[in-house]
């Protein structure tokens, strides 16, 4: 039978044994991984989303809560196909601790299910699926963007309030269209309006001649469209070249006129949008952020940049309440979703779903930049319908 200065001995080995092993853990880097477009349509937001959350990290040292940061990158080609493959590259093969991505909802909604399972923290810091922090929401699962629903629903009381009545509603035939148009739909009918027509087009086609005849002959007060990209600078040249806008308004989501404009031209001039970001904040804050981005990456920021750049606070706020210990996923949620972001947006919190509420600007097209108006809706929170926590 072992002394009790050899049970000593044993027990003082086991503690060193444990403190050893805890140290190490605290010495390795917090393992991040960007499952983001690298190539295709979505490579410039992919790479602003990876900018502005290298940015912050920048700005503490080189580290998140003491913690050095190693970084693992996944090009998600913006195809949801390759979606759970992608995603189990970066928690199974690379045993990743954190995920950052993506752009398209289609791989976001894989990579919340692999994440899910994986019981693997995930921040989102774009895609606006609305089931992200609906029903497939969970403890584990953080957004940094915003809910498709969210900047349409807040066009709804702006309309209302400029004196429209009846409006018809056009976009894609697809769920992020889908998820905005009733976002919209609701807000401006909450508001005493009344959505008379919901137009939509096959996705990516970006003939529109045949919903701009409609229009032209239903004579809505106004028009409420969801498009981005290729398609949103289409639509926007075409209806003005019909001479629609004479006469019936065109009001959007803010990614109708975001990255855009310069293809828009002289089209987009005076256009109303909103959305969480826009130019022309002025608040220090901004002005900080907006400096410090130029200066590291020779580019002005986006609203993409803004949310990977939050993506690294948030994170933060986490590791820091555990003192960089990422082993206590527990407690470190817990922080995330109590956090307060001092974002360049202005300051968000989270809701129990885990998705911003935060303001929504109304913004108007000058120039080459998406001006700010007012804010549309204050501290707007997602409904989170189907979350169950």
């Amino acid at each position: 039978m072992p002394s009790t200065t050899q049970r000593a001995a044993r027990l003082a080995g086991a503690a060193f044994l444990v403190l050893a092993a805890h140290q190490a853990q605290a010495a390795d880097p917090v393992k991040v991984g960007f499952m983001l477009p690298y190539s295709g349509t979505y490579a410039a937001l992919g790479t602003a989303i990876e900018n502005g959350f290298k940015l912050y990290v920048q700005q503490q040292g080189g580290k998140l809560a003491g913690r050095e940061v190693e970084y693992v990158k996944v090009d998600d080609e913006s195809n949801p196909a390759k979606g759970p493959e992608n995603a189990n590259r970066l928690i199974k093969r690379d045993k990743v601790d954190v995920v950052i991505g993506t752009v398209h909802s289609g791989v976001a909604m894989a990579l919340a299910k692999a994440a899910k399972d994986s019981d693997t923290t995930l921040i989102v810091a774009n895609a606006g699926a609305d089931a992200i922090t609906g029903p497939m929401c969970g403890p584990g699962i953080f957004r940094t963007s915003f809910t498709n629903w969210q900047p349409a629903y807040a066009m709804g009381p702006v309309a209302a309030a400029k004196g429209h009545k009846t409006a018809i509603t056009v976009t894609w035939k697809y769920a992020a269209g889908d998820e905005a148009v009733a976002g919209f739909r609701e807000g401006f009918e909450k508001s005493g309006g009344k959505v008379v027509k919901d137009l939509t087009v096959p996705f990516p086609n970006v003939e529109f001649q045949s919903v701009l005849t409609e229009i032209a002959a239903s004579k809505p007060d106004m028009v409420f469209t969801f498009f981005a990209g290729g398609g949103a600078v289409k639509f926007v040249q075409d209806y003005a070249a019909a001479g629609l806008g004479k006469n019936i308004p065109l009001y959007g989501s803010g990614f109708l006129t975001d990255g855009t404009l310069q293809a828009q031209g002289a089209s987009a001039q005076g256009l109303l949008t909103t959305l969480h970001y826009a130019d022309g904040l002025n608040t220090p804050r901004d002005n900080a952020f907006r400096a410090d981005y130029n200066k590291a990456y020779k580019l002005a920021p986006d609203v993409y940049a803004v949310q990977g750049y939050d993506a690294a606070q948030l994170l933060q706020a986490g590791l820091a309440a555990v003192q960089g210990d990422i082993g206590k996923k527990a407690e470190m949620r817990r922080a995330m979703r109590a956090a307060t972001i001092d974002s360049p947006r202005g300051p968000f919190t989270l809701s129990a779903a885990g998705n911003p509420v935060q303001d929504i600007y109304l913004r108007k097209v000058e120039g080459l930049e998406n001006k700010v108006v007012e804010v549309a809706v204050k501290q707007l929170a997602d409904p989170a319908r189907g979350c169950k926590l």
